[in-house]
């Protein structure tokens, strides 16, 4: 066998178990018990315009939080809906759906579910909350969460700038969708964070 074929073959070998553990690892956040309850086929949209409508349905939305306040009945998260990409994340796109209020019925700590930060919500649509917005009043999708994931907070002077290192192949064979200006390092960061 040539060296050239030495080095084709050891590429190879050495992408299957880093594609390996990027599948396996690299999970939705949001359970699978929960997501089986999911209509896929129910837009954010479709609930917000009418939400008493969809009442009871399960939903796992993402986005950014704009408030986030304890109440009696727990915290509550005023939350700005932005598309989920494959691992439930919040797409860094201007594209929203508009605002919704996920209830989390026990105590999460304000200083750190602050504004700005992004999280994805699974939980139960029940119904609606209309609250003022500036001069105007607000109807709200309410949700009542049964589970939220608080994404890493990138900006984060630790992280930046955050170093990476050459690799058998580096840097012509690890171009997958996930990888870009979000994705690396955030995506990098991100998997390593989870686990």
């Amino acid at each position: 066998m040539c060296g050239a074929e030495m080095k084709v073959n050891f590429m190879r070998w050495s992408i299957l178990p880093v594609a390996t553990l990027f599948v396996f690892g690299c999970a939705p956040v949001i359970s699978q018990s929960l997501r089986d309850q999911v209509d896929k086929n129910l837009t954010f949209s479709e609930v917000f315009k009418d939400p008493e409508a969809h009442k009871g349905s399960v939903v796992v939305w993402a986005g950014v939080i704009i408030d986030a306040k304890n109440i009696k009945e727990g915290t509550q998260l005023e939350i700005l809906q932005k598309p989920a990409d494959f691992f439930g994340a919040p797409e860094e796109v201007d594209r929203t759906g508009g605002r919704f209020l996920a209830l989390y019925p026990s105590y999460l700590d304000v200083a750190v579910y602050s504004q700005g930060r992004e999280v994805t919500v699974g939980g139960e649509v029940e119904g609606k909350r209309t609250l003022p917005l500036g001069d105007i009043e607000y109807t709200y999708p309410f949700v009542v969460a049964r589970e939220i994931y608080l994404w890493p907070n990138t900006s984060n002077e630790w992280m930046a700038p955050y170093p990476y290192y050459p690799y058998p192949g580096y840097p012509w064979w690890w171009y997958g969708p996930f990888w870009g200006p979000r994705y690396y390092p955030y995506g990098y960061y991100r998997f390593y964070r989870w686990h």
